[in-house]
Formats: structure tokens, C-alpha cells, sequence
């Protein structure tokens, strides 16, 4: 069994928390991220009435974030936090929900988007790994050659979440997912001028695709060299995304994809405000 160890949380002013956490969690979790998810865990308590738990809101915010950003299994954070597996997996469980319950609604995060000045807005799909299902034709990607749930994911001109979709199989083609959700219609309503890999061809006038076909002229070469450049920082966002560890190669139900995506949203967005 996991020693407990302590964890101490860095404040601008300063050690912030002093937080009982196993020895093999290397974690580097922001002020932010922390406080945010506390919050929202002691607000639940308050508005639902819950009884008393073993685990005060920042220990379980610890716990949350650990399965989250270190993609550690229940086992292993019920033996650094000194309770069972099935308790840390309903910790984890309910508590996700919250933060995801934060995330803009696809209108709003444009519309945001737009107020705010963007010069443009980037779509690209990326595809979060799970083990192979029972039926697992659906969930195939070709594209990709594994297994997975496809995200659409919105993203500013530097990189910043803008917007993360709900999750389709990962045999959805992109341009099929992002008509499925809205998001092509969207934001042809919202006015942006979007950025997108030949994935969207097709999409719409709106949507900017680089140039297709072989021995294309200097002119659509430069083009295209011109839209990667304007496009690439924006990709990084699904890459953004991955570095919390729990979206490298999910263990739960494939259809808690999008609500995993949508809180690590919020929190990623709260460590870049702070």
C-alpha cells in the first residue's frame, strides 16, 4: 500500500494548502485548478444538504485532479488517500460533472469569441483512445487506425479552448461530427471567419480549407503555407487537451469523453485566468 505523503499547493503569496496525497503522485497542479474545483465541490454540498464525508472538499478536489491530470487508476488514489476503490471512483464520478456543467454552450462561446475580437476561430477534430468495445466497428477510426471518440474542438487564433463538443464514434468523419453538432451551422451564424484542415472540405464558404490537388501553382502553394501558419497555433489546442493524461487512453465508458473534455476545459481555463 502507498504511503500517504503531503502535497503542498503553491499561492502567489506563498504555500496555499497543505494536502494529504501518496507519495507517487509527482503532481504540479496550479493554485487555480484547485481552488476552482474545491469550490464547486463545497457548493454542491451546500445546495444538496450532503452529509458528512470522509474527504474535505480541497482532499477530494486533490483526488479529482490526481485522476484527471496524472490519469491515475482508482486503486492506486484509494491507497494514497486512505479509503476504498469504489469511494474514489464515485468521488471522481460525481464530482467531474461539476466543473463540466461550467462549459460555454456552443452560441455563447462564439458569440464571446466574436465580442472579444477574434481575428478567427479554429475547428479541428481530435480523437480520444479507448479499449476496443464489443461492437467496435462504430467506434474505429480509420483516419486514426485505433479505436476512439471523436471531439470537435474550437479553438482561438493563440490556442485557447474556445468550445469542446460532445462525443461521436470515432468512425464520424470530422465534417460529419461538426454538422451533427451544430457547429457548422453556428458558426456560419455567428459571422467568424474559421480555419480548418481538408478534413472540412465542403463545409461552407465560412469555413476555410487549404487548397486541394497535386501540382497545384506557386500562388496555392503559398496559400496554403500562409493557413497553416494562421492554423497551426490553433491546432494545439486538442494537443492542450492530452496533457492531462486521463484523455491519452480512456478507461471508462466511451460516452464520458465530452464531459471528462469539457470540465479539463473549464479548469485549463481557470489556470490561464489566474
Amino acid at each position: 500500500m502507498t504511503r500517504p505523503a503531503k502535497i503542498r499547493i503553491f499561492a502567489p503569496g506563498g504555500f496555499d494548502a497543505v494536502l494529504p496525497c501518496p507519495a507517487a503522485l509527482p503532481l504540479s497542479l496550479s493554485h487555480q485548478a484547485l481552488t476552482c474545483t474545491a469550490g464547486v465541490i463545497r457548493r454542491h454540498r451546500t445546495q444538496t444538504g450532503s452529509c458528512w464525508r470522509k474527504l474535505s472538499p480541497g482532499q477530494r478536489a486533490l483526488l479529482v485532479l490526481a485522476c484527471l491530470r496524472k490519469g491515475e487508476t482508482f486503486a492506486g488514489l484509494a491507497a494514497g488517500f486512505g479509503i476504498g476503490t469504489a469511494t474514489a471512483w464515485r468521488y471522481v464520478t460525481q464530482t467531474v460533472p461539476l466543473p463540466a456543467a461550467r462549459s460555454p454552450k456552443l452560441r455563447k462561446a462564439l458569440r464571446d469569441a466574436r465580442q472579444a475580437g477574434r481575428a478567427h476561430v479554429v475547428i479541428d477534430g481530435t480523437l480520444i483512445p479507448t479499449g476496443r468495445a464489443a461492437a467496435d466497428r462504430p467506434f474505429y477510426s480509420g483516419k486514426h487506425r485505433r479505436h476512439g471518440m471523436n471531439l470537435q474542438v474550437i479553438a482561438s487564433p493563440g490556442g485557447d479552448i474556445v468550445r469542446v463538443s460532445g462525443p461521436l464514434p470515432g468512425a464520424v468523419h470530422d465534417l460529419n461530427a461538426a454538422r451533427i453538432r451544430g457547429i457548422v451551422r453556428e458558426l456560419a451564424a455567428a459571422g467568424l471567419i474559421v480555419l480548418a484542415d481538408k478534413g472540412y472540405t465542403g463545409a461552407g464558404d465560412h469555413i476555410r480549407t487549404p487548397c486541394k490537388g497535386r501540382n497545384k501553382p506557386a500562388s496555392q502553394k503559398a496559400a496554403n503555407r500562409a493557413h497553416a501558419k494562421l492554423r497551426g497555433p490553433g491546432e494545439r489546442a486538442s494537443a492542450q487537451l492530452k496533457t492531462w493524461r486521463i484523455l491519452r487512453k480512456l478507461r471508462c465508458c466511451p460516452g464520458q469523453a465530452g464531459q471528462l473534455a469539457k470540465a479539463i476545459h473549464v479548469l485549463q481555463a481557470r489556470e490561464i485566468e489566474g
